[in-house]
């Protein structure tokens, strides 16, 4: 499975279920499933900053490839 790297991001909430990113790519706040976001990821709470890692499918449903 690949993945695709969010430079430069934010998390700036989350719930059991996912984390709300902000990031330079990102016109808004974007909700991330927590299953999509891949052990290599920088970021997995509210309060941290660095790379996002997800999966590349979620990269594809979201157009960011």
């Amino acid at each position: 499975m690949g993945t695709y790297t969010v430079e430069d991001a934010v998390c700036v909430a989350e719930t059991d279920l996912a984390i709300c990113v902000e990031a330079p790519d990102f016109e808004e706040g974007t909700w991330i499933p927590q299953s999509q976001i891949h052990e290599d990821s920088e970021i997995w709470e509210k309060g941290q900053e660095g790379d996002l890692v997800v999966t590349e499918w979620l990269a594809q449903q979201e157009g960011w490839i």
